[in-house]
């Protein structure tokens, strides 16, 4: 979502002679997680740390970071779940305290491509003087599909050979195998812990925007991780799309969140789009009026900071 940029900062970019600490939150799925962690402990480029956040608190998941990552693991166990915006939180102000250069950010239900990731991700940010760099986060099942659709203007891309070049400056899909320097969280900050989930990286890419550091996305390597596109339906013949996530504990945080973030500094100017999008999706393609009223009772929810859980 565009957010019109600050002056440009002097802060240093990402380099690669720096320490790098890598953080994953995880909620009780310990299989999933390994899968992520064998990837991340064995790349090319030295991770130094790998800082785990556990929102579940399992004695297994703190054996398994042990296990993978040896001397390098952090095992935070967190007894109350924080979220994936808490956790991020929490583990990024770790990384800090650990005296980190920059920050490398996964989940557990995805996971570098391939060892080479973080080494690639390193010579992107050098070549491009970055702050912040993403991969490609494509579909693990099918690596040639994007996991998410990228807007590019009014054209949605869904495959990796609609991207022209090897890079994107200004788009980026943090914390998903995304690269920030730990200079850059001086201005950005950490996630916000109220948004708990659904909406944190939009707010943290506004940040990002708005600090006028530099950032893009390496089309040159990837993340892999669960296709996330069936919640985005399309409408008016597919030149526009909606958000509609399975399930009411979903579309709670997605919607209330999105009330927040759409209120927020250069946000503002796509709330005629919102409300627009929303109208015709609900009213028009669903005929659901009763739909529509709950989805404006969670964005007032939101534009009024109403952060309680359902």
């Amino acid at each position: 979502m565009p957010v019109t940029p600050s002056t440009p900062s002097p802060v240093a970019p990402l380099r690669s002679s720096g320490t790098t600490a890598a953080v994953i939150v995880t909620h009780q799925r310990v299989e999933l997680l390994r899968a992520s962690l064998e990837q991340v402990v064995n790349q090319t480029h030295p991770v130094d740390w790998v800082i785990v956040v556990d929102n579940g608190a399992e004695d297994a998941v703190r054996q398994l970071v042990e296990e993978l990552a040896g001397s390098r693991a952090v095992y935070i166990a967190s007894h109350t779940n924080l979220g994936g915006a808490g956790g991020f939180a929490l583990g990024f102000l770790t990384a800090l305290a650990k005296g980190a250069d920059a920050v490398w950010c996964a989940d557990d239900d995805g996971r570098p491509a391939d060892p080479g990731v973080l080494e690639e991700l390193y010579r992107v940010a050098e070549t491009n003087a970055l702050h912040e760099v993403s991969p490609a986060v494509c579909n693990l099942e099918d690596p040639g599909r994007l996991a998410f659709p990228l807007r590019q203007g009014l054209v949605w891309r869904r495959r990796m050979d609609e991207l022209d070049g090897d890079f994107l400056p200004g788009i980026a899909s943090l914390f998903n195998g995304a690269l920030i320097s730990a200079a850059a969280m001086e201005t950005i900050g950490v996630p916000d812990y109220r948004l708990f989930i659904r909406g944190d990286e939009v707010e943290y890419h506004r940040r990002l925007v708005g600090s006028g550091l530099k950032f893009g996305t390496a089309l040159t390597t990837s993340y892999l991780h669960p296709d996330g596109s069936e919640e985005f339906k399309p409408i008016l013949g597919g030149r526009m799309h909606t958000q509609y996530p399975d399930g009411e504990f979903k579309r709670f945080f997605t919607y209330r969140n999105r009330g927040y973030l759409l209120w927020q500094r250069g946000m503002r100017k796509l709330l005629p789009q919102e409300f627009a999008r929303f109208a015709w999706f609900f009213l028009v393609q669903r005929r659901d009026l009763s739909g529509f009223i709950g989805w404006l009772r969670l964005h007032n929810r939101g534009r009024r900071e109403d952060f309680r859980r359902p």
